[in-house]
């Protein structure tokens, strides 16, 4: 059974990675209609990362006897200045859910809940990951420059991990 505090805190990162979705959505379809379709489908396929991340929270609240509660999302931002600003957008929205994450780690070990401590570790590797994507994408972008984004844009999907990184451990 979960204790309130921590069922609380499952919830509030049930909202946060919908909106993690909502705002990789948002970002997608600026790339999209910004002639960037590379960039857009990396961002789809992001956004429903995010969405399966928020369902691995409502899964588990549910199976710990809590219940998950599925709020309505703050309206991401529709536009960007360009690739770069858009990606430093995504590595600082990843860095506020990577202490999101952490926070609940933190609360885990306090209130010594080490079932979910555990079920935690898979999204504490998982933001690892998403952090480092996001700087090297930066990396590169910086690298090209704005006014040179074709062969980028035609490539940002190899940059990409395999698919699997997406499951979690049994």
């Amino acid at each position: 059974m979960l204790k309130k505090k921590i069922e609380e805190i499952m919830n509030r990162q049930v909202e946060r990675e919908g909106f993690s979705s909502n705002l990789y959505l948002a970002m997608a379809s600026w790339a999209e209609t910004n002639g960037l379709p590379g960039m857009a489908q990396w961002l789809y396929t992001q956004a429903d990362e995010e969405r399966l991340h928020m369902l691995k929270f409502i899964k588990y609240i549910n199976e710990r006897g809590g219940k998950a509660v599925i709020s309505l999302f703050e309206k991401p931002q529709p536009d960007f200045q360009d690739a770069l600003a858009l990606f430093k957008e995504v590595l600082a929205h990843e860095e506020f859910v990577t202490e999101s994450i952490n926070e609940i780690v933190a609360l885990t070990l306090e209130e010594k809940d080490f079932n979910t401590h555990n079920f935690l570790q898979w999204f504490v590797f998982e933001q690892v990951e998403e952090e480092s994507s996001a700087r090297t994408i930066l990396d590169k972008i910086r690298l090209l420059g704005n006014n040179n984004m074709y062969q980028f844009d035609r490539d940002i999907m190899s940059l990409r991990k395999p698919a699997a990184s997406a499951k979690t451990p049994a």
